[in-house]
């Protein structure tokens, strides 16, 4: 600002010399003339000069900063100066507001941003995708108009948000759950925090139901051997009788000793985080003991057939697969009636390495199989008790193909049969070549 004044005053002083030399030597009115042109051409340059300035105050984007000499030259630099750290702030602020941006739109919960009038000022995507809104057409519309859930409408007006509301049924498909929270903030401002909740329910709802099966399958044997011995302790049995009920607290031991072994086999295969191993597993030895097993389980009731392809393998935990594979096996037997068949098969199919387990039996209904691997799931739970299972084998067979990258597949037709199938990946089929000797085992 020295500088300007600085200016200022020489600007002045020479006017003063130029007016006084005027003066002496030239006539009066002469230097009045010229003077008063002088001032003329002086206002219409600042006339000039101001409104330059004005269209840059008036519109700051608008072109460059005009330059000039003398006082005018210093008034632009100095609003150069000002403009350039001006544009530098603002390009600051909005590249800060595009990362704070993106970064809610990143995020996996809902945003929603209401106004006093609780009127929608944004939102972002997910917030979009968990109540079916659009952050174009619905921008300044009351959230009551387009979340209608009665039980929403009382959360907003009772103004008590300590607690999230649980909202069943919403989206655009109207199959999730969301937990929706407000958190109020600014003045009389409010932020909608929604949360997709749908897997965490359906995992809570499994949660309860697993507690609740295996109480009930526990409790019932329980019951049975409690009264056993309470009758054998109390009354004076025969011995033949006393045999027969210490045999039937043997089966309800056994019964939960299964179920035990069934939850830990179940846990080990969830905890264990290690791929399986990458080591062939020798599948012509285990089908011929899958097939040894089976006959002694069957008893002779069924007539069982295995084939095998020696030439096929699949790399993985050998005891893991044999759990698996055994479970298959042995449904089988539980399921089909006296006088049925079972047929065991181990081969390669399009790549893929493929054992199979087809029978006779009862088959099942199209609507149970999605839910077959499901834990405790029976579609006869009287028969499935009665026949010694524990309700686990076909989520312990799940894992175990999971673990492996294998999938099940089962086709059945009620009261024909069915096949369960293990299909695992190329990537962990082994195939020997042609000039292997060994034959199939049949």
């Amino acid at each position: 600002m020295n500088v300007f004044w600085t200016r200022f005053a020489v600007f002045a002083v020479l006017m003063g010399i130029v007016t006084a030399c005027l003066y002496l030597f030239v006539a009066p009115v002469v230097a009045l003339g010229v003077l008063s042109a002088m001032l003329l051409a002086m206002l219409l340059y600042y006339i000039y000069q101001i409104q330059r300035l004005w269209r840059v105050l008036d519109s700051p984007a608008y072109g460059e900063i005009p330059s000039a000499l003398g006082l005018w030259g210093e008034v632009y630099y100095r609003l150069h100066r000002l403009m350039k750290g001006w544009r530098t702030q603002v390009l600051q602020v909005e590249q800060q507001h595009s990362r704070f941006i993106q970064a809610i739109q990143a995020s996996p919960n809902g945003v929603l941003m209401l106004d006093g009038e609780d009127q929608i000022e944004w939102c972002n995507a997910v917030a979009e995708e968990h109540f079916g809104l659009s952050a174009k057409r619905d921008l300044r519309q009351r959230i009551t108009h387009l979340i209608r859930r009665p039980e929403f409408v009382r959360y907003l007006a009772r103004g008590e948000f300590e607690e999230p509301l649980t909202m069943h049924d919403v989206g655009p498909h109207k199959q999730s759950i969301v937990s929706a929270q407000i958190l109020p903030y600014g003045e009389d401002r409010k932020l909608l925090v929604s949360q997709d909740i749908t897997k965490l329910e359906n995992t809570e709802a499994m949660r309860r139901d697993f507690v609740a099966n295996v109480s009930h399958e526990l409790k019932t044997p329980l019951t049975v051997l409690s009264g056993f011995l309470e009758t054998v302790r109390d009354l004076p049995l025969p011995e033949e009788d006393k045999r027969r009920y210490l045999d039937m607290m043997h089966t309800q031991a056994m019964r939960m000793q299964h179920l035990v072994e069934d939850l830990l086999a179940l846990a080990t295969l969830e905890g264990n985080s290690e791929p399986p191993s990458l080591a062939p597993v020798p599948m012509q030895r285990m089908m011929l003991q899958l097939q040894h097993d089976i006959e002694a389980l069957s008893a002779g009731r069924h007539t069982v057939s295995m084939t095998c392809d020696p030439a096929v393998s699949v790399c993985g935990a050998e005891l893991e697969l044999l759990s698996a594979f055994s479970n298959l096996a042995s449904n089988a037997v539980r399921y089909t009636p006296d006088g049925g068949s079972i047929r065991l098969d181990w081969g390669v199919r399009d790549g893929h390495a493929v054992y199979s387990v087809t029978d006779t039996g009862i088959g099942i209904a199209p609507e149970h199989i999605p839910r077959l691997t499901e834990r405790f799931y029976r579609v006869d739970r009287s028969r499935s008790r009665d026949t010694g299972g524990t309700g686990l084998g076909l989520a312990i067979v799940k894992h175990v193909l999971s673990r492996h990258g294998g999938e099940l597949q089962v086709t059945s037709e009620h009261g024909k049969g069915s096949t369960f199938r293990a299909v695992f990946p190329p990537e962990r089929t082994v195939v020997r070549s042609a000039t292997v000797t060994d034959e199939s085992v049949a």
